[in-house]
C-alpha cells in the first residue's frame, strides 16, 4: 500500500494505521514510541499484521470517517451484497483495545481475517494459546488477547477465519494489549465504546472556534493533532511512525514518535487558535516537567513522559518501507543543538498566556532561565530546524528565533507585568536584529540567505513575517519571498533548501520530496501581502495533496507524485491550520503589521 492509502485510528495514547485494504500494518503498544506488534508497514506481512475485510482482499470500494471524529469506516462492494467495517481505538480505561465491527449492510457476504502478532517490531514470533474461546498471544513482556465471536484457527504461524455476514448482522473483534505477567484484562463492550468514543470526539469538535470557509480540512486537522497527544502526560508526537522515508529507496528515514518542542509548540499554536486552552495547559505541565533542570541541558525532543536519552538504532530484519533502508528507532538528533526551539517555546507560552492561559510562577521562573541561555549562546553555529547532519552554521532562522526568544520575553514582562531585565532584553534584541539584517541578507539579489556568508535559500525564511521579525511588505521580505519563489519551487511546490550535489548542508546523500509546511508557509505569507488569488490557488492545490481522509505526510514527491515521509505529520498539519486562518481573515497592510508586531490573532 502508498502512504495515501493508510487510515489513522488512535486513543490519544498509541495509534494504528489501517491501509485501504482492511489491513492494520502499523500498530505501537501501549506508547506510541513502543515496539511494534504489527509492523507489516516496514517489512512484510510476515512482520505482523492484523487483515480483515471480504474473501478475496481487495482495496475497499469506500471509506470515510464519521463526521468529525476518528472512527473509520470502510465499505466493500461484492456480487452478493455489501459489507463495512468500523475500526477505532476508544479513549483506554487502563488497556488500549482496537476495536473491529463487521456490519452486514446488504445481502450476504463472505469475510475472512488474517492475524500475526508479531512482537518488537516484527522480531518475535509469540505463543498463542486459546483460554476459553479467546486467542492470547504471548512474548516477553507483552500480551494480547483476540476477543471474538468468530472463531480463528491457527497454522504458518498465523491465524485466520472465514464467516459469512448477512444484512443487519455486527460481529466484533477486540485486540487487547497488556503486560504479559498481568491477568487477562476485563473484556469491554464494543458497542457501548462506539457509543461512548464518537460522544467524546463530537464534544471536542463542538469546542472549536474557527468558522472559516475552509473549516472542514481545520476539524480534520485538529483531530489529527489531537489524536497525536500523549493524554497521560500532555507530550505531542510529530508522528506516530518511524521510518517512511523522504526518499523513496534512500536513507532518510527518522523515527517521528517523540516530542519535538519546535513540532509540540506549533501543534499547541494550532489548537489554542480553535480555542484550545485545555491542551495548552497539559503541554505546560508536561514541558515544565521535561525541561526541569539546567536551561543548557534543554534537548529539542523528548520521550512522551519527557524521557531524555532517545538512542538511535537499526533494525535489520526489517526490509524497509519500499525497500528504504536502514529502519530507524530512536533518534540522535536529540544530541544537537537547535537554538530555534528556545523561540518556539517562548512564543507558544506568550500566545497561550494571551489566549488566557493561567499564570504559572514556575513556567515564568524556567521562561527567564532560557533567556539566560539564549543570551549567552544566540551567536553560536548550530544544527537549524531542519536537523542537518552537516557542520554546524549559523542558520538565518535560529538566529531569527532567538529574536524571537528575547521579544516574547519583553512583551511577557510589558503585558502580564513579569519582572526581568527587560532593558537588557530590549537591547540584545536589537543587536541580534542588526546583525541577521547585516549578515544574513544579501543586498545584491535582495534576499535574506540560509545562513550567514551562504549564497542558499531556506524556506524557513518565509517565517519572519509570520513571527514579526519583519512587516511582509518590507521590502527586504518581499524580495526574499520572490527568491524562493524563484529557486526554491519545484513542480510548484516549496522545497526546504537547495538539494544540488555540491551543497553539504545536510550531510546526507540523495534527494527529498517537497516538505509540505513549507509551501503551506508561503500561502501564509502570500496571504498577508495581500496576495489572495494566488494563495487560495496554492492552498487548493496543497489541500488536493491530502489522502480521501484528509491526511498529509511530511512531504510530497513531486518525481513520483506521491505522499512521502512520516504519516500522518503534525509539522503538515499545523501550518495547514495556520493558513486556513490566515485565508480567512481580510489582510490590509495594516492587519499585517499588527501581526508583525507578534501579537496573537
Amino acid at each position: 500500500m502508498r502512504i495515501e492509502d493508510y487510515a489513522l485510528i488512535g486513543d490519544m495514547q498509541s495509534a494504528a494505521l489501517v491501509a485501504r485494504d482492511g489491513s492494520i500494518d502499523w500498530l505501537c503498544l501501549p506508547r506510541f514510541d513502543s515496539p511494534a506488534c504489527f509492523a507489516a508497514l516496514l517489512g512484510s506481512e510476515r512482520n505482523g499484521h492484523w487483515w480483515l475485510g471480504p474473501s478475496g482482499r481487495r482495496p475497499a470500494d469506500r471509506r470515510r470517517y464519521r463526521p468529525e471524529t476518528l472512527i473509520l469506516e470502510s465499505e466493500w462492494d461484492t456480487p452478493t451484497g455489501t459489507v463495512r467495517v468500523i475500526d477505532f481505538m476508544p479513549p483506554r480505561d487502563r488497556n488500549p483495545d482496537v476495536v473491529r465491527i463487521v456490519e452486514g449492510v446488504s445481502g450476504t457476504v463472505e469475510v475472512s481475517t488474517q492475524l500475526r502478532v508479531r512482537f518488537d517490531y516484527g522480531r518475535i514470533v509469540p505463543w498463542v494459546r486459546r483460554t476459553d474461546g479467546h486467542l492470547q498471544a504471548v512474548g516477553g513482556p507483552d500480551s494480547v488477547w483476540l476477543h471474538s465471536p468468530v472463531p480463528l484457527k491457527g497454522g504458518d504461524y498465523a491465524h485466520r477465519a472465514t464467516f459469512t455476514v448477512q444484512e443487519g448482522d455486527r460481529l466484533p473483534f477486540v485486540f487487547t494489549w497488556h503486560p504479559s505477567h498481568e491477568p487477562m484484562p476485563k473484556q469491554i463492550h464494543c458497542e457501548n465504546q462506539l457509543a461512548e468514543t464518537e460522544a467524546m470526539w463530537a464534544e471536542w469538535v463542538s469546542r472549536c472556534t474557527y468558522q472559516g470557509p475552509y473549516r472542514d480540512a481545520v476539524v480534520r486537522s485538529l483531530i489529527t493533532l489531537k489524536a497525536l497527544t500523549y493524554a497521560p502526560t500532555g507530550g505531542i508526537v510529530a508522528a506516530p511512525t518511524t521510518s517512511i522515508p523522504e526518499d523513496l529507496g534512500g536513507v532518510r528515514n527518522w523515527d517521528y514518535r517523540f516530542c519535538w518542542l519546535r513540532d509540540a509548540t506549533m501543534t499547541l499554536d494550532a489548537l489554542i487558535g480553535a480555542g484550545y486552552l485545555d491542551e495548552a495547559a497539559d503541554w505546560r505541565a508536561w514541558l515544565l516537567r521535561a525541561i526541569a533542570g539546567r536551561p543548557q541541558d534543554l534537548q529539542i525532543m523528548y520521550g512522551v513522559a519527557g524521557e531524555r536519552r532517545l538512542p538511535e538504532l537499526l533494525l535489520d530484519w526489517l526490509d524497509g518501507y519500499e525497500d528504504s533502508r536502514p529502519v530507524r528507532i530512536g533518534n540522535e538528533a536529540v544530541k544537537q543543538l537547535q537554538l530555534d526551539v528556545y523561540g518556539e517555546v517562548m512564543n507558544c507560552l506568550y500566545v497561550a498566556r494571551a489566549r488566557g492561559l493561567s499564570a504559572d510562577e514556575r513556567a515564568w521562573s524556567i521562561q527567564r532561565k532560557l533567556l539566560d541561555y539564549v543570551e549567552s549562546h544566540w551567536d553560536e553555529p548550530d544544527e537549524g530546524l531542519w536537523e542537518v547532519r552537516g557542520p554546524r552554521r549559523h542558520f538565518v532562522h535560529s538566529k531569527m528565533m532567538c529574536w524571537a526568544a528575547l521579544d516574547r520575553g519583553v512583551k511577557y514582562v510589558e503585558s502580564f507585568g513579569r519582572s526581568g531585565p527587560v532593558d537588557k532584553w530590549r537591547t540584545l534584541r536589537d543587536v541580534v536584529h542588526a546583525e541577521i539584517c547585516e549578515k544574513g541578507y544579501d543586498p545584491a539579489r535582495n534576499t535574506f540567505t540560509q545562513s550567514y556568508g551562504s549564497s542558499e535559500l531556506d524556506a524557513a525564511l518565509l517565517m519572519m513575517p509570520v513571527v514579526g521579525f519583519l512587516p511582509p511588505d518590507d521590502p527586504r521580505i518581499v524580495g526574499t519571498v520572490a527568491a524562493i519563489e524563484k529557486e526554491l519551487m519545484s513542480d510548484g511546490f516549496v522545497l526546504r533548501y537547495p538539494m544540488a550535489a555540491d551543497n553539504d548542508v545536510d550531510g546526507l546523500p540523495g534527494g527529498e520530496g517537497a516538505f509540505l509546511a513549507c509551501s503551506f508557509w508561503l500561502v501564509e505569507v502570500m496571504a498577508m501581502q495581500g496576495r489572495r488569488q494566488e494563495a487560495e490557488e496554492l492552498f487548493e492545490r496543497l489541500l488536493s495533496l491530502r489522502n480521501d481522509l484528509g491526511l498529509l505526510a511530511e512531504e510530497y514527491d513531486p518525481r513520483y507524485g506521491r505522499l512521502v515521509g512520516n504519516f500522518p505529520q503534525a509539522f503538515s498539519h499545523v501550518p495547514l491550520i495556520h493558513a486556513a486562518r490566515a485565508l480567512s481573515q481580510p489582510w490590509s497592510a495594516a492587519a499585517a503589521r499588527v501581526r508583525a508586531s507578534g501579537r496573537p490573532r
